[in-house]
């Protein structure tokens, strides 16, 4: 049996260990965490969603019409009418015929590749893909290969040495931990040209991203026809949780019938799929939340440029600062903490040996003031 106790200790000696720290506020740009109040750089709530009191509304509303809970499975009887009209409007706002919902992301992820490959099939993804897409592929039982981040012509050649079986790309549009983007219009080709299938994972880029908050594929002007399969997650820039794949009739209906993680879990409760459609509401009019949103970026990257500040090449809401040394970024996250801020050190194994770093991320609830505090408190630690 393993040594659990030694391997738990090993993880805190070498600054990998993680503990939680309990939230007492609604997420927003400050909040309330371990008892202190902190502004907050590490959420995933791009537009302030979160704690939108028009969505609130709507999940209230949702919890008086339809209860708690969904009761069971989507494939039993807890497809609700909010469901179903959650799936259709998130199909026309993603431009594709179907879509259909999942509980989480990583559950998603899973559906498209236990469904679409097997033994004796291909999957390729980028070597930096999220976790979710990476067990993805593992748990289907094909092949993994992973291409070079980024690199279209080291995807081409693994794509191109294999001549049997189905071969499935599995992308992020948005990398979580760098916050670049994937070159779609090259993936995209090149999976057509080496008859494969393609699913890009827009958890990062759907609602804030593109016209209207449509997503990567509409910032990168691509259409639905060159993306097969589109997956997104609503527990981000929508506010609220749970995550669609949008894809033709065929592939939805195949996955209704075949993939395991929506056949055999509960669906959502329908409360939430209503504070969805109100999310998708709002985010198709609040451009001025994008907007903010960018130039918030746009002067966070001018300021740290100013300072000197190592930030990774991106120019979404998601900006790393490489620090290198795992204990180093720990220790300046500990001292932001104690200085009002709070942005989490990332570290191996979520990303790279040697690459740890401290993961900023910004909000279109985000103030200027509160952009400018970040900066000066990063210049006199950094």
């Amino acid at each position: 049996m393993k040594n659990l106790r030694a391997e738990l200790e090993q993880r805190q000696q070498h600054q990998l260990y993680r503990s939680r720290r309990i939230v007492d506020s609604p997420q927003g740009p400050v909040i309330t965490i371990d008892g202190q109040q902190r502004l907050n750089f590490c959420s995933n709530d791009y537009l302030g969603f979160a704690n939108h009191p028009d969505i609130r509304r709507a999940f209230i509303r949702g919890i008086e019409t339809y209860g708690n809970g969904s009761g069971a499975a989507h494939l039993v009887n807890g497809h609700s009418r909010a469901h179903h009209a959650l799936e259709e409007e998130l199909a026309a706002f993603s431009g594709y015929p179907r879509a259909l919902l999942f509980s989480t992301g990583y559950m998603a992820n899973l559906a498209i590749a236990q469904a679409l490959c097997g033994r004796g099939d291909l999957v390729l993804e980028d070597r930096l893909n999220h976790a979710s897409l990476l067990d993805a592929g593992l748990l289907s039982g094909a092949r993994l290969q992973r291409y070079q981040h980024l690199d279209t012509d080291d995807l081409s050649a693994k794509l191109a040495g294999r001549d049997r079986g189905e071969k499935l790309v599995l992308t992020d549009a948005v990398f979580s931990m760098d916050g670049d983007m994937a070159p779609l219009a090259a993936i995209s080709k090149t999976c057509r040209e080496n008859d494969s299938w393609l699913m890009v994972d827009d958890a990062h880029g759907i609602g804030v991203l593109g016209k209207q908050g449509r997503g990567s594929l509409s910032h990168q002007l691509i259409q639905g026809t060159d993306v097969p399969i589109y997956m997104a997650t609503l527990g981000k820039a929508f506010g609220t949780a749970g995550a669609f794949i949008a894809a033709s009739e065929d592939i939805i209906e195949y996955l209704i019938q075949t993939a395991r993680s929506y056949i055999y879990t509960t669906a959502m409760p329908a409360a939430l799929a209503e504070a969805s459609r109100e999310a998708l509401r709002q985010l198709q009019q609040d451009e001025w939340r994008r907007e903010h949103l960018g130039a918030l970026i746009t002067r966070f990257k001018q300021g740290a440029r100013e300072m000197g500040i190592n930030l990774m090449p991106s120019d979404t809401a998601i900006q790393p600062i490489m620090i290198g040394d795992t204990g180093r970024a720990v220790a300046l996250s500990q001292q932001l903490f104690e200085q009002g801020i709070l942005i989490t050190a990332i570290r191996p194994p979520t990303v790279p040996e040697g690459t740890a770093r401290l993961r900023v991320t910004l909000s279109a609830a985000h103030s200027n003031q509160q952009v400018e505090q970040l900066l000066d408190v990063l210049n006199s630690l950094i």
